[in-house]
């Protein structure tokens, strides 16, 4: 993962400008972190999500960014105080950074479907997506996530002396999987893997959309389904900017010479960081009931004890 591989250079940040962004990123994790947090406490307090598979994939996906979040701004910062580590703890924190950046995509894809059933085939929603399935889909995700980065550790481990991993690196991904046979074999699984998140996007989209023409009742949930949908193509979109970010990249270098590191920065922000906000804003905010409960406890902390009936008496 090249999250922090914009520092490697020669030129490096003056101690203001350094300061200076890691200022921001780090303010931007507190900040995420609360939201997050407010999220996943919300979900935890109330059966009435915990036990809905909608809700369960959205809290699964709003951990797995905020695990991201944390270890990319982590191997930022240390790009700055320590600039190189252990070969051994780089390669954990690369391959736990790798694994929840690409269960994202999965898991977009397995929400997608929970919403196509729910609204092409509503009567057997309950039948198909239960709680226990949910969480079996969840192992399905983080196995198809862990399996191509694990093999990049085991020919790592087949190739590497043991020294290697004693060594001290800079921090990214192409210093510790060196073999050059592992990035034709990241790109071919990363091409499969948003293909069919992508496919999957688009069929369910277009099936919902279908329904809906042929239904004369419950538009207004359909069309909200539907723009669900599309928010997630957009996350989907911006999961693969990583893929492309490094070609413009190259390209801003050479319009913009000796900018390198303003727009390595400014990638990071926003290929890195930003998507990061997305995951609770579509239901955290977006979803009605969620909104509700989540405002109640984390803002109208005044009114705690009238929140705490109404919302039992939402529940029943």
């Amino acid at each position: 993962m090249n999250s922090t591989g914009g520092q490697q250079l020669l030129v490096r940040d003056t101690y203001t400008m350094a300061f200076v962004k890691n200022f921001i990123v780090v303010m931007v994790w507190f900040l995420l972190s609360y939201i997050n947090g407010s999220v996943v406490v919300t979900f935890f307090k109330h059966n009435i999500f915990n036990e809905d598979p909608r809700y369960i994939l959205f809290i699964h996906m709003v951990i797995n960014d905020a695990v991201q979040l944390t270890v990319t701004i982590a191997l930022f910062v240390v790009s700055y105080t320590l600039y190189t580590i252990s070969v051994g703890v780089c390669c954990f924190f690369i391959l736990v950074a790798v694994f929840t950046t690409r269960s994202t995509p999965v898991n977009l894809a397995g929400m997608a479907i929970e919403r196509y059933i729910a609204i092409c085939y509503p009567l057997r929603h309950a039948q198909i997506c239960t709680v226990r399935r949910t969480y079996m889909l969840i192992g399905a995700i983080w196995f198809v996530s862990v399996v191509p980065d694990i093999i990049d550790l085991f020919v790592t481990l087949a190739t590497q002396p043991l020294s290697f991993f004693q060594s001290a690196v800079f921090c990214i991904r192409t210093n510790v999987f060196k073999d050059p046979v592992l990035l034709y074999k990241r790109q071919a699984f990363d091409g499969i893997y948003f293909s069919l998140v992508f496919l999957t996007l688009l069929y369910t989209y277009l099936r919902i959309v279908f329904a809906a023409s042929a239904l004369s009742t419950d538009r207004k949930s359909t069309k909200r389904v539907t723009n669900t949908i599309l928010l997630h193509g957009v996350q989907l979109l911006m999961c693969m900017l990583s893929y492309v970010s490094p070609s413009v990249e190259a390209l801003l270098f050479n319009i913009f010479p000796g900018r390198n590191l303003e727009i390595r920065f400014s990638s990071y922000l926003i290929v890195y960081i930003l998507p990061r906000f997305l995951s609770p804003t579509i239901y955290g905010v977006r979803d009605k009931k969620f909104r509700k409960y989540l405002k109640k406890y984390f803002v109208c902390d005044c009114h705690r004890i009238d929140v705490k009936v109404e919302c039992k008496d939402e529940e029943d």
